[in-house]
């Protein structure tokens, strides 16, 4: 209405340029923002959806699988790739090394598909309404919404290629990932005489494996198939899959929760939700921790005042090694029949592997599930891990994740502490392929 009333007044010529004012705002209003009402699709893979978005667009998006899959240059790669595996069963030999380096993405080939998505990318078709309607809303890449929209469609892309390739460093060939205590390889790779070379059963192994990526992929035109295949196979055999765990959660786990956040009357409340930072134990037959039971019931007392109407408890499957137990799951249970908190009032986050995505993961659910993102967070925990957040988690969050999810708010003791969200959040993090 006010930009009609300025036209009337000023004429043609400032009516033109308004319009491509106007026009201009609402463009780069829409390329620089995730969209909170932005549904994120999963297709049947939640290890997929959570690791390479991009690659789930690819898959669930007909046109564009359509563009993919027809592109000459696109299928050439594909059959190259299927061509350069099939080859290692009679050249690779006792190469381990050689098996892995087939299943991954050389930096030749990156580079190539990212060279070709540029060129068929062109405002208004399938890989443009893809960056626009997708990409961008989901913030699942937003360290990189700053860029025009072919450029944000390739670094998408490199980073899902990234990803792929890094699995297979660290579940294939046994590369350390961030944190080896815990979610090093499960497998004896390395021959005990000789450390530059693999054993020869995990040689076996690594044959059987590609040779297996390869007849699954026999006949598939598209591109990323082989080493993603790749990729979760080795997931799959390490026992890695925990991004799907619980998952869809909102349809399960969460469920209640999410059904009452359209209730919550949100004046009432101070904070949005009290988060409790899990803390695993040393043994495997201990499903919660002392250090566990401490925090839930620090957090139960702020419950109990009223200051938030959830409780989230944070935390995966993450100590000792290969535990079956989840932290997250643990606390919920401990809350409910010890402390008595209602299954509706906890809002579980069981992929955590560490303090930084404690914050993160929380700050994506209360995205997700349409809590107020303006109102701040409350942490509640124990007095070391309180004054590490208070202190040094935002360096550690911006080594390790290259993004840091939340802003200090006030500390009201020396257990709680404030935290605002942001949509930094949402950003996927390419080398944690249990927790991105």
């Amino acid at each position: 209405m006010c930009a009609r009333r300025f036209i009337a007044v000023a004429g043609p010529t400032v009516s033109i340029v308004s319009i491509f004012l106007i026009s201009f705002s609402s463009a780069f209003s829409q390329q620089s923002a995730p969209d909170p009402n932005y549904e994120l699709l999963h297709g049947s893979n939640f290890i997929v959806s959570k690791n390479y978005y991009l690659i789930t667009l690819f898959n669930e998006l007909k046109d564009v699988q359509a563009l993919l899959a027809n592109d000459r240059l696109l299928s050439a790669a594909a059959k190259t790739k299927r061509d350069s595996l099939n080859r290692t069963f009679a050249g690779c030999g006792k190469d381990g090394g050689c098996y892995i380096n087939a299943m991954k993405f050389s930096a030749e080939e990156i580079a190539t598909i990212s060279a070709r998505l540029a060129d068929l990318y062109s405002q208004g078709n399938p890989l443009d309404k893809l960056v626009q309607n997708h990409l961008i809303p989901s913030g699942t890449y937003a360290l990189y919404q700053h860029l025009p929209a072919k450029k944000l469609l390739v670094k998408a892309w490199e980073q899902d290629a990234n990803a792929i390739n890094g699995v297979l460093e660290i579940y294939a060939a046994g590369k350390k990932p961030n944190y080896p205590l815990i979610d090093s390889i499960s497998f004896a790779t390395k021959d005990t005489s000789n450390n530059n070379i693999y054993r020869l059963s995990y040689v076996n192994l690594l044959y059987n494996t590609a040779s297996l990526v390869a007849l699954e992929n026999q006949s598939n035109t598209l591109f990323y198939s082989l080493p993603l295949t790749a990729a979760l196979q080795f997931l799959e055999m390490n026992e890695r899959e925990q991004a799907a765990d619980y998952e869809p959660m909102e349809q399960g786990e969460n469920k209640a929760a999410v059904d009452r956040v359209k209730k919550i009357k949100w004046n009432d409340y101070k904070y949005s939700v009290i988060l409790i930072p899990g803390a695993g134990p040393d043994g495997p037959d201990v499903a919660l921790s002392a250090e566990g039971m401490l925090r839930c019931r620090l957090a139960a007392l702020q419950y109990q005042k009223g200051l938030a109407p959830f409780i989230v408890p944070s935390g995966g499957k993450v100590h000792p090694y290969k535990t079956k137990y989840c932290e997250a799951i643990e606390m919920k249970q401990y809350l409910i029949k010890k402390l008595h908190i209602p299954a509706d009032a906890i809002i579980i986050e069981p992929h955590a592997r560490h303090t930084t995505t404690n914050l993160r993961n929380t700050v994506r659910l209360i995205y997700r599930y349409g809590l107020p993102f303006t109102k701040p967070g409350l942490v509640c925990t124990t007095r070391y891990q309180s004054k590490m957040i208070g202190s040094t988690l935002i360096e550690r969050c911006q080594k390790e994740l290259n993004e840091v999810p939340y802003q200090y708010g006030k500390r009201l003791s020396e257990t709680e502490i404030e935290f605002y969200p942001v949509t930094a959040a949402l950003q996927l993090d390419p080398d944690e392929p249990m927790d991105p």
